[in-house]
């Protein structure tokens, strides 16, 4: 493992140092942080994430005039926050105030400058509505969705209208000195499935990659972003060799590959499966100079009290992976059954508290 690990390694910073071109140049902020990421993978070091951590927990919401955005479950149990701060952008296409969780984009925006003030890192997935039948991500009734989006499609333009509003909030969001902060974004997610309408049988490889590459041209080229690091992250089950990058938009066109990976059998089963998938993750990055992570994971609802130690530390122990996602903890009072972090008074704190001090897990 330590040899394919260096192998890896020795790729990437040989496409970070011919990306730079010369000794001297500065970097992007997204080489900046693809960069801090390697280092951190050389250190043996895995980032904890968790979506929307700072906006809600199981049992509160942030108040409408939070400014300094200092709570989390993750803060209440360990009195660290996450390293990794993850977000989504559903709704933003329909100039809603509100994403798809009933977060406020006003505050997304402030809770992301805050996470970054800190040190970490934040990332984006995006759940726009269905642009063809104008419901919502998952309204998989129709296979022309992605083809009435590309270039002379009948939904073209209203797609590049929903695109330019996604990027006019990614670069909204600066540092004090009005730079845009680098982060990870992950488009077009779990298309190894079909959960949403870009998904495996709803569109062909030739129009996933065309969506691909028409959404990053637009974010690069026609608007000029240098911020984002992208990721290309299909869903683990039913992953295989052959289907892994039967989509890839293109080595010019993403930055890290990972899984996407829930529990629904026994803890056994998912940590084989998982590092059965991160071995193909692996060789699939090493193959293509990139870097890899586990880019959605959880339980819903923590089943198991040693889940952190007995469950999903093992499932990643030995890989190269940047860091881990989970999912969030919902606060609403018909959905007290979906979270996939601890909170107080959880069985499994004690346990997370162990998963959290081990050396290669990274907190704030």
């Amino acid at each position: 493992m330590a040899t394919i690990r260096h192998t890896v390694m020795a790729m990437i910073a040989t496409v970070i140092a011919a990306s730079a071109c010369t000794e001297n140049k500065v970097l992007t902020p997204a080489e900046s942080l693809l960069e801090r990421l390697e280092n951190q993978i050389e250190d043996g070091k895995i980032m904890f994430g968790h979506q929307d951590s700072y906006l809600y927990g199981h049992s509160w919401k942030v108040d409408a005039d939070e400014t300094e955005f200092n709570r989390s479950d993750i803060h209440d149990v360990t009195g660290m926050y996450p390293a990794l701060y993850g977000m989504d952008l559903g709704g933003i296409e329909l100039d809603s105030p509100l994403n798809i969780d009933k977060n406020d984009f006003n505050h997304m925006r402030a809770a992301a400058v805050a996470h970054h003030k800190r040190g970490g890192v934040i990332t984006f997935s995006w759940h726009p509505m269905n642009p063809l039948t104008g419901g919502n991500t998952w309204d998989t009734q129709s296979t022309e969705v992605v083809a009435s989006i590309l270039p002379g499609g009948e939904n073209h333009e209203k797609f590049m209208g929903w695109l330019s509003k996604a990027a006019d909030y990614l670069g909204s969001i600066k540092d004090e000195e009005g730079n845009m902060i680098p982060m990870i974004f992950r488009p077009w997610h779990e298309h190894t499935r079909d959960f949403f309408w870009w998904g495996q049988n709803l569109c062909t490889a030739e129009q996933y990659v065309a969506l691909w590459r028409m959404t990053h041209d637009y974010m690069t080229k026609e608007r000029g972003f240098n911020h984002l690091v992208w990721s290309y992250s299909p869903d683990a089950g039913g992953l295989t060799d052959d289907n892994f990058g039967e989509k890839w938009p293109g080595d010019d066109v993403v930055d890290m590959v990972g899984i996407d990976f829930y529990q629904f059998t026994s803890g056994e089963i998912y940590v084989e499966r998982t590092r059965h998938c991160l071995a193909l993750t692996e060789a699939f990055a090493k193959e293509h100079g990139k870097l890899m992570a586990v880019t959605e994971a959880g339980c819903e609802g923590i089943k198991y009290e040693k889940w952190w130690t007995e469950v999903l530390y093992p499932a990643m122990e030995g890989f190269p992976v940047s860091y881990v996602l989970l999912w969030r903890n919902a606060c609403d009072e018909n959905m007290q059954h979906h979270f996939y972090a601890p909170f107080p008074g959880h069985e499994s704190v004690e346990d997370f508290k162990a998963f959290a001090a081990k050396d290669q897990m990274m907190f704030l």
